[in-house]
């Protein structure tokens, strides 16, 4: 029987991030001095998990974030199936009322479960569930991987997690996530559970 325990997290602050501006899959940006901060703060609170294997996306803000974990010699592996939900010709454009407007509708859209409606060059949720599941099959196809560390981004993981718990994409918004938060979950052997939730107390003692 395969038992696994899932830590994961959104990749740290970047200068997008803080100018609330959309990455998405096609914007390879660096974590800023507070995502190198809060990078820091989640090794120095997790540095003694033994992780077996570290899965991340294929954009460098989530390596950058673990990047002290892969220093101690841990095996990693890029995937992506991990990357962000790409957001077509909204990435990297400065907030209007017109794009804010673009983006409630879309978030509407997906919420009334139009899961296949999608930006301009983008995804839809149900295109980054097809590729999550994937990446998911690589993950659960090594049962000697007991302990996990796996780096994402924030839409991408709010889906992940409704896959993992088996709740329809409509759901996502329920899984609330800030930069360098922890969702841990548990596999024991036939399903997934969130035992931590949107956990941020490593980024607390600033």
């Amino acid at each position: 029987m395969i038992e696994k325990t899932l830590y994961i997290v959104r990749h740290g602050q970047t200068d997008l991030n803080k100018q609330g501006i959309v990455q998405g899959r096609g914007r390879d940006t660096d974590l800023n001095n507070e995502g190198r901060r809060q990078a820091n703060q989640f090794y120095e609170a997790y540095k003694n998990v033994p992780f077996d294997k570290i899965y991340i996306s294929e954009l460098k803000r989530t390596q950058q974030s673990i990047q002290q974990f892969i220093d101690l010699g841990l095996p990693y592996e890029k995937l992506a199936g991990l990357d962000e939900l790409a957001w077509g010709i909204h990435e990297g454009q400065p907030a209007t009322p017109e794009t804010k407007a673009a983006f409630l509708q879309l978030m509407r859209d997906w919420l009334d479960g139009k899961l296949d409606e999608k930006f301009e060059g983008g995804e839809s949720p149900n295109e980054v569930k097809a590729r999550q599941l994937e990446a998911l099959e690589v993950i659960m196809s090594h049962p000697e991987e007991k302990t996990v560390l796996i780096c994402m981004h924030g839409r991408a993981l709010r889906l992940l997690m409704c896959i993992l718990t088996n709740q329809p994409l409509t759901q996502m918004d329920n899984f609330p996530h800030q930069n360098l938060v922890l969702y841990k979950v548990t596999y024991d052997g036939s399903q997934f559970e969130i035992v931590e939730a949107n956990n941020a107390k490593h980024l607390k003692n600033s």
